[in-house]
């Protein structure tokens, strides 16, 4: 199984907007931060600007949003965040990722996440925060994998309580 981490390009549209459809059914966002009124290049602009670190949302910090390609499938994403603040350290963690739902039990999660911890250790994060929601067996499976040891699991008034793993 290969998987290649890259930047959404122009051709990539339709299936990101696919995969975000698919994975607005259980309430997780593919694309971050989208907006369906812009154009797709506005949006990668975004992207581009976000990784830089310019022109943040509320909450957010320099981050890498990377597509996750099996051949030229598109199979998931990861969003690694190059520090924490407040929000991030509470319930959002390091690193976000996700695999299409007919993409799942393939071993892709555990390949998009050892890839991002690649990155975040290139990007200087040395000690790396991972969450998920507590009932998502599958994806703490993932986290402990790779790593993750579960510190505690907080309440999240957004929703479904969050596991918070740490792997160094």
């Amino acid at each position: 199984m290969t998987v290649r981490l890259r930047p959404l390009r122009l051709e990539d549209e339709g299936d990101a907007r696919r995969a975000h459809a698919e994975l607005d059914g259980d309430r997780f966002a593919f694309l971050l931060d989208w907006d369906p009124s812009e154009s797709w290049q506005v949006y990668l602009r975004k992207l581009e600007r976000y990784k830089r670190g310019i022109d943040l949302p509320a909450r957010w910090v320099r981050s890498t949003f990377l597509a996750a390609f099996a051949g030229r499938e598109l199979v998931g994403r990861v969003s690694v965040r190059h520090e924490l603040n407040d929000f991030l350290l509470e319930l959002g963690g390091h690193i976000g990722y996700c695999v299409r739902p007919q993409h799942r039990r393939r071993g892709y999660a555990g390949e998009i996440l050892r890839q991002g911890l690649v990155i975040a250790r290139a990007e200087g994060v040395d000690r790396v925060l991972v969450t998920c929601d507590e009932d998502n067996v599958a994806s703490a499976r993932v986290i402990e994998r790779n790593g993750g040891v579960l510190e505690d699991v907080r309440a999240n008034p957004e929703g479904s309580a969050r596991r918070r793993y740490w792997i160094d």
